[in-house]
């Protein structure tokens, strides 16, 4: 990007920004120009990042704060400071997530099994809805939801975290029309494995995977890999540099043309959108096809009332800045 200053006087919102794919978008943004604030549940990487940053600039330029993403009322402080401190909310990358080691044969739990689609799915809609009071106060904004190369495409040993994801790609082209309302554009990306290539050393060897949220290293012997053949797999697969991956999330956020749109950050510095194609002619009658035309015309207008309806609840709620 030429003008390194693309970002200036904007301010940004990340979540699971202490570290991995988050703490890269939020030094590409805070080098061109904008203010963050950062939220996690790592208290001390999540305050060492934001002290970093203002180091840096010798300026305030971030600011942490524990987030539980599961929680509206994290979700509300995390974007009330930045109303705080920075004075709104133009930006919010949606990234906070976890994996599942054994979701299919692990024990019956109910709160391991919930918490992974609270975190990766609903703390999305949760933070989606927060966002989208805030950034009605600046007249629009942009949303960018990490998803993953698995909320598109399907795979057997992840596949709890395969579901949530696919979730969140369906959330975000289900906010089609937030732009056409309110000026909001929603987004996603979704990353291949981010990271480094695998290392042996002696019998062992590690498998460093930057997921969307932390830094996993995985280690495992050759007969540990016979076992579980999924370890064997994620050894031999290739890797997306997470630079690729911070373009695709900042050309999200900076091209305007850009809305419910679904970008594949892969190996080999590839950025492309995922296409969604499949049409429905069985159920295109044309009396069908009339009254979308109609609905698509009136939705809008019902999404501007509506969320004027919200900010004005939401501000008797928690009280406005």
């Amino acid at each position: 990007m030429t003008n390194t200053k693309q970002f200036e006087n904007r301010v940004a919102v990340i979540t699971g920004g202490s570290r991995g794919i988050g703490k890269a978008v939020a030094t590409a943004l805070v080098e061109q120009g904008a203010k963050v604030v950062l939220g996690d549940v790592l208290e001390a990487e999540g305050e060492a990042t934001a002290q970093e940053f203002n180091s840096k600039a010798n300026a305030k330029v971030a600011a942490f704060i524990r987030t539980d993403v599961t929680k509206y009322k994290d979700n509300v402080a995390m974007f009330k400071l930045a109303e705080t401190e920075f004075g709104g909310v133009d930006i919010a990358f949606l990234n906070a997530g976890i994996g599942q080691s054994d979701p299919l044969f692990g024990p019956i739990d109910d709160d391991a099994d919930e918490r992974i689609m609270d975190i990766n799915t609903t703390a999305v809609m949760k933070g989606t809805k927060v966002a989208l009071i805030h950034m009605a106060k600046r007249g629009g904004g942009t949303i960018v939801n990490t998803a993953s190369f698995y909320g598109v495409y399907p795979e057997a040993f992840p596949c709890s975290y395969v579901a949530s994801k696919h979730a969140v790609v369906g959330w975000t082209r289900s906010l089609y029309m937030l732009h056409k309302a309110c000026n909001v554009r929603v987004n996603a990306v979704c990353p291949y494995y981010a990271g480094k290539e695998s290392k042996r050393e002696g019998n062992v060897i590690d498998v460093l995977i930057i997921s969307a949220l932390e830094t996993d290293i995985i280690k495992f012997s050759p007969e540990l890999g016979e076992q579980f053949p999924q370890l064997k797999l994620i050894s031999k697969l290739p890797r997306v540099n997470v630079e690729t991956v911070v373009k695709a999330v900042l050309t999200l956020m900076e091209d305007e043309t850009r809305n419910a749109q679904v970008l594949l950050a892969l190996p080999g510095d590839i950025i492309r959108p995922h296409q969604f194609t499949e049409s429905l002619p069985e159920a295109d009658t044309p009396e069908a096809l009339q009254a979308r035309k109609e609905y698509e015309e009136a939705y809008p207008e019902l999404i501007k009332a509506r969320l004027a309806a919200s900010v004005e609840a939401y501000d008797k709620q928690y009280g406005s800045n």
